[in-house]
């Protein structure tokens, strides 16, 4: 005689099919991507280094998938937007983030973020990291360095630094100075990295890390006096000028990034294509000329190298932030 089956046993082979069916549903979409438009969102306001990047990738990345590729500006607060956005869009490869190093410094710096970002946000490529150049106005009497580490040690907390805000990038390598030359110096946020190089130009501040692109015109009409840059290598648009570590600060590497993710469950067939699609856009000439004029250095990862570097970056400012109780709350 035979019985019916348990109503457990329904239960769990209707779980079972259930599972199947969604993973050959994302096999099937991820055999197909892309169908439709991607939109790219980039976590930061339009005419910025970041902005630029997403403009100069866009056309080829779209002529290499075969759909368009549609920047979407979501600036504010610091990448926070941007960032939750992508992270609660449906993780099917055509809502992709374009974000910068605040990627990695936000969890350091904010008690409170409305994801999570290790578990919510896939890596797929870095892309390019930029260096900082350490600049003074022409007036201050700081010339290297090492002058500017003997007069931060001379009079502490008397040589003011500007920065673009209160945990961005430009702030976080002046206080990465800070902390291994043994000095304090004082920091002035402003609105944005403009109003910071205004006010450094006019005397206002005397110290300030900024992007090559926006500080070389000024380097170059004198109304700057650069002192070192901040990679591990010299910049290919400065190149006379020496870097922070082989300027007396062994050690000393701070970049500007950008990379690449998506939501958290996007199928690893859409991540794979995406990084290598990514990783051929920047070896192309033209792209890696147009990037490289920004000051930018090309990198162009896999997704674990990504997830490698952003996970060492995060652990690195959270100790910056803990060790000198750095926040943004």
């Amino acid at each position: 005689m035979r019985h019916a089956p348990a109503p457990w046993r329904n239960g769990f082979r209707a779980l079972i099919v259930g599972a199947t069916l969604v993973v050959s549903a994302m096999a099937a979409q991820a055999q197909v991507w892309p169908s439709r438009p991607i939109r790219l969102v980039v976590s930061y306001p339009p005419g910025g280094t970041v902005d630029a990047v997403a403009r100069i990738i866009a056309p080829s990345l779209a002529a290499r998938l075969g759909q368009p590729v549609v920047v979407d500006n979501r600036g504010g607060a610091g990448g926070v937007i941007g960032g939750d956005l992508v992270a609660k869009s449906p993780p099917d490869g055509y809502t992709v983030l374009l974000d910068a190093s605040n990627h990695a410094q936000n969890p350091a710096l904010r008690s409170k973020m409305p994801f999570d970002t290790l578990r919510d946000l896939a890596p797929v490529s870095l892309l390019v990291e930029v260096p900082n150049v350490l600049v003074v106005h022409p007036s201050a009497p700081i010339r290297s360095v090492q002058d500017l580490i003997a007069q931060a040690k001379a009079k502490p907390g008397e040589i003011d630094f500007a920065s673009s805000g209160n945990g961005s990038a430009q702030h976080l390598a002046a206080e990465q100075f800070d902390a291994m030359a043994g000095v304090r110096m004082t920091h002035v946020p402003y609105k944005g990295g403009g109003p910071a190089l205004a006010d450094v130009m006019a005397g206002q501040v005397p110290v300030f890390f900024g992007s090559p692109a926006s500080s070389l015109p000024y380097i170059q009409a004198g109304k700057l006096r650069p002192l070192a840059v901040t990679g591990k290598a010299r910049s290919a648009m400065l190149p006379q000028l020496p870097t922070i570590a082989e300027s007396g600060l062994p050690g000393y590497e701070v970049y500007e990034w950008n990379a690449v993710f998506v939501p958290a469950g996007t199928p690893a067939a859409v991540t794979g294509r995406l990084s290598k699609e990514l990783v051929a856009v920047l070896n192309e000439p033209d792209v890696r000329k147009r990037l490289e004029a920004t000051g930018a250095e090309v990198i162009g990862s896999n997704s674990a190298e990504l997830d490698a570097f952003r996970r060492a970056e995060m652990a690195r400012w959270r100790k910056l932030a803990q060790d000198n109780k750095i926040r943004m709350d």
